[in-house]
């Protein structure tokens, strides 16, 4: 054991805790505005709340659309339009039905994907100052908690007990920094990607919607955009399809 022959009340230290953990709020209150700071919270729910993107119902979805738009016109997705429950997906087709053509709609829906990637990644950004600050703080930790001992010499029996206490903040500033703080920015990020590549579905599908491309191709294009395989089930149900036509 690594504490083997050592008491576990040895990492048991408040002061260092308090210099990592003062630290770190100083070193993010100085980084970042006030409006990104109070997005945290936010944030820790975000890492905390499980939230699926289902990109085979939703390639179903605007495969769907794209057999009414062709067989109906564009003007009868309004009716559809209405019964979605994705905001991104209906506001696409609403400039769709607006007769846009296919550079304003993408341009203003990458606009929007792009200012939601990076919002996400200054807000990501907190955990990542916080983490690579939270080890130098752990050697400031231990620097001053050896200062105290140093200056103690004269107590040779509690000059081991002060020496390692003294390198707890160390290990404290380790353990939050890169056990904690890193894979929290990390885990946002992966969580932003595949956001995006959820509305990355919802652009492309929306304008071969808009230029009239046949359900197939907006199918297979859609799914060599995701990492997703299209499953047994989709792949009988749009053969039995294919068959009645």
């Amino acid at each position: 054991m690594i504490l083997k022959g050592a008491s576990i009340a040895v990492l048991l230290n408040p002061e260092a805790m308090l210099v990592i953990f003062v630290g770190i709020i100083a070193a993010v209150i100085n980084s970042y505005p006030s409006s990104e700071l109070k997005k945290v919270p936010k944030m820790l729910g975000i890492l905390i709340k499980v939230k699926k993107f289902d990109n085979q119902k939703l390639i179903s979805e605007i495969v769907d659309l794209s057999n009414i738009a062709r067989r109906d016109g564009l003007l009868a997705l309004e009716s559809q339009r209405e019964k979605l429950d994705n905001a991104f997906l209906e506001q696409g087709l609403e400039m769709v039905i607006d007769g846009l053509g296919e550079k304003q709609i993408r341009e203003i829906m990458e606009n929007e994907i792009e200012g939601m990637d990076e919002r996400h990644r200054k807000s990501a950004g907190i955990f990542k100052t916080a983490g690579t600050t939270s080890p130098t703080l752990g050697v400031l930790g231990a620097v001053i908690g050896l200062i105290g001992a140093l200056g103690n010499l004269n107590n040779v029996n509690a000059l081991g007990t002060s020496i390692s206490s003294a390198f707890v903040a160390t290990l404290y500033g380790i353990f939050f920094g890169y056990v904690i703080l890193i894979p929290f920015n990390s885990r946002l990020l992966v969580k932003s990607e595949k956001e995006i590549e959820h509305l990355t579905l919802i652009l492309e599908g929306v304008i071969a919607i808009q230029s009239g491309a046949s359900a197939s191709s907006i199918e297979k294009k859609l799914y060599s955009l995701t990492s997703e395989k299209k499953s047994d089930d989709k792949k009988d149900s749009a053969n039995e399809k294919k068959k009645e036509e």
